[in-house]
C-alpha cells in the first residue's frame, strides 16, 4: 500500500493522520489553518512522507461543502493526488 493522509476538514482548520500502510500511522496526529502559512505546513508533510516511503502519499478527505475548497486548490496547484 502506498501511504495516505487522511484529513478531517473543519471551518477554517483541519485534523490529520499519517499512514504509511495499512494500520500503520507515522507520528502523531497534526492539525494545520487554511492559510497559506498552514497549507505549507501539510505540503511540508507530504514532501517528507515521500521523502520516507519513496511513494507520494495519496490525501483523503471528506467533503464539507465549501469548507474544503482551500485545501483542494491547493493540493491541485501542487499536481497531489486526492480523494474527496
Amino acid at each position: 500500500m502506498n501511504p495516505v493522509i487522511g484529513l478531517d476538514i473543519s471551518k477554517g482548520q483541519s485534523q490529520g493522520q499519517v499512514f504509511l500502510d495499512k494500520g500503520q500511522p507515522y507520528g502523531k496526529s497534526f492539525s494545520f489553518l487554511h492559510t497559506q502559512e498552514g497549507l505549507h505546513y501539510l505540503l511540508n508533510l507530504i514532501n517528507d512522507v515521500t521523502k520516507l516511503s519513496g511513494h507520494s502519499p495519496t490525501v483523503i478527505l471528506e467533503s464539507t461543502g465549501h469548507y474544503q475548497a482551500a485545501v483542494v486548490q491547493f493540493l491541485e496547484e501542487h499536481s497531489i493526488i486526492f480523494i474527496v
